[in-house]
């Protein structure tokens, strides 16, 4: 099968693996109907996040089940399934409390690279959720998104305690970042501050539920925030970069109470005590849980109550996977699709 590997940085190649194969009877075969590039893809890719050897690539997936392990039960060869990029089984302690990213018995799906043609989901029962059915075309992109991204911006929106009444901040207009503003939206926040210095993003923040745009970064971006909220700040602050500018931005823009939320995969992030302990705010966050509230987001996605896929500005075939990442890595495109079916490439919002 084709899929893509990483080499070394910014070398990306789209070549010949070995299709897996069941290996546990837990495990479940997709053939993958389409991946994307991450955010967080573009850490090892940039050479931030070392690598050990050629590396297969994606963690995000969505497609039709192909073969099954003897202990899988829930699903079925031929469902369309999504699944989150850890595997759990959904039945232990932590996942019961609603963990499942930190399941005593987790696995990252993304060992086995999903921007290939198929891929080995451990712990199927637990991880993967199939659709009412076959998706129309023009749904699957939303649904691919659910597998991170969407789930990610969810999670965050939840730890953070976005709803009624509130004010809510997002810090950082990436994929996760502009998902962030929907869910937020959704949960019934009342006030949505997306802090974006791009044109595209800022539009489709707006149209995703911000009220307020905010350009400015770091001590310049709290004091606008403050300034927002009547030298508050706001209730509700996710994180979604990863930084140590991103996250001290985060947690001194929420006010004394208030939530943050933080989701970005943190890099070179320390916190000092002294200021967080006077700062007064709860704060959660780390790899979303993203099988938590999948039936939930499949369900609003399958009755077209919300369109996540509209991050997604840019579409290729598999095999040009090395475009998808350089476009994300110099932000001409908010997130790259990729089609293992070989579809023409195509700006796709």
């Amino acid at each position: 099968m084709r899929g893509t590997v990483l080499y070394a940085p910014r070398d990306i190649r789209v070549e010949e693996r070995t299709k897996p194969t069941i290996q546990a009877p837990t495990d479940a075969i997709i053939r993958i109907s389409a991946a994307c590039v991450c955010g967080s893809d573009l850490w090892p890719y940039r050479g931030i996040e070392p690598i050990q050897g050629p590396t297969p690539m994606g963690h995000e997936y969505a497609g039709v089940v192909e073969e099954t392990g003897s202990d899988v039960r829930n699903i079925k060869a031929g469902d369309f399934v999504v699944g989150s990029f850890m595997a759990s089984d959904n039945t232990c302690p932590i996942c019961q409390a609603g963990y499942q990213s930190r399941c005593v018995h987790v696995e990252y799906v993304g060992a086995g690279g999903a921007q290939a043609e198929y891929l080995r989901v451990p712990l199927a029962d637990g991880t993967l959720v199939a659709t009412p059915g076959r998706p129309d075309e023009d749904l699957i992109p939303s649904l691919l998104a659910a597998s991170d991204v969407l789930g990610t911006g969810w999670f965050g929106a939840v730890a953070a305690e976005a709803g009624s009444g509130k004010t809510v901040a997002v810090v950082g207009d990436g994929a996760v970042g502009l998902l962030a503003v929907l869910a937020a939206r959704q949960l019934g926040a009342e006030r949505i501050i997306a802090m974006s210095r791009h044109e595209p993003r800022q539009k489709l923040a707006s149209e995703f539920g911000a009220t307020d745009i905010v350009t400015e970064r770091g001590d310049e971006g709290v004091a606008k925030i403050k300034e927002l909220t009547g030298g508050l700040g706001a209730h509700s602050v996710i994180e979604a970069v990863g930084t140590q500018e991103s996250m001290m931005q985060a947690i001194r823009s929420t006010r004394p109470g208030g939530h943050v939320g933080y989701v970005g995969w943190a890099h070179g992030v320390e916190l000092p005590g002294q200021e967080l302990f006077y700062a007064e705010v709860h704060v959660l966050g780390g790899p979303a849980p993203v099988r938590r509230f999948l039936p939930e987001l499949l369900g609003l996605i399958w009755n077209r109550e919300i369109d996540p896929g509209r991050v997604f500005d840019l579409e290729l075939p598999l095999d040009q996977a090395a475009e998808g990442y350089r476009a994300m890595d110099e932000r001409r495109a908010i997130k790259s699709l990729l089609r293992p079916s070989g579809t023409p490439s195509r700006l796709t919002r």
